[in-house]
């Protein structure tokens, strides 16, 4: 039985990985990337990079094809374009990144550290509105707090 970092383990060498500071050199270029953000809608409104398109993992491949509801075109149209995922801490990207290179996106990526290091690494963030959240906010928002029950006996979330 594979658990979860099992499969974050088996999928790291086969995704391309890029730092805070990376991505930050390359949303300054005229034609960045497309920062995809694949959490929930509620931690998306709570903050977000500028410009992201919010599309939740649970949704992520029928976003990625014709014929659905959730069909975001202009994500099924962005095989060859560069595409960054994004997450709180790096997980969910990496898992939906890899998915993607299954479905033949050429140049994807997945920011490691999540928006949580991004926002260690004091780059801006949005709510829901556009207003801009200080990186004390981002700090106590991304602070895990993960309760005994969750963690269990003698395990690590780590």
């Amino acid at each position: 039985m594979k658990r979860f970092n099992d499969l974050l383990r088996s999928v790291q060498d086969e995704v391309k990985e890029i730092f805070p500071w990376d991505l930050s050199d390359k949303l300054k270029r005229e034609s960045g990337p497309l920062i995809l953000d694949v959490r929930e809608p509620y931690e998306f409104g709570m903050m977000h990079i500028e410009g992201s398109l919010l599309v939740p993992r649970g949704i992520l491949e029928t976003a990625c094809e014709y014929g659905y509801e959730e069909t975001i075109p202009d994500l099924v149209t962005a095989r060859a374009r560069e595409i960054v995922v994004v997450c709180r801490s790096g997980n969910r990207s990496l898992l939906a990144a890899h998915t993607m290179k299954l479905m033949g996106y050429k140049n994807v990526w997945s920011l490691k550290t999540g928006l949580r290091g991004w926002n260690d690494y004091e780059q801006a963030l949005v709510d829901g509105d556009g207003n801009t959240i200080s990186v004390d906010s981002g700090d106590e928002y991304f602070t895990p707090r993960v309760t005994p029950e969750q963690l269990g006996e003698g395990e690590s979330n780590v």
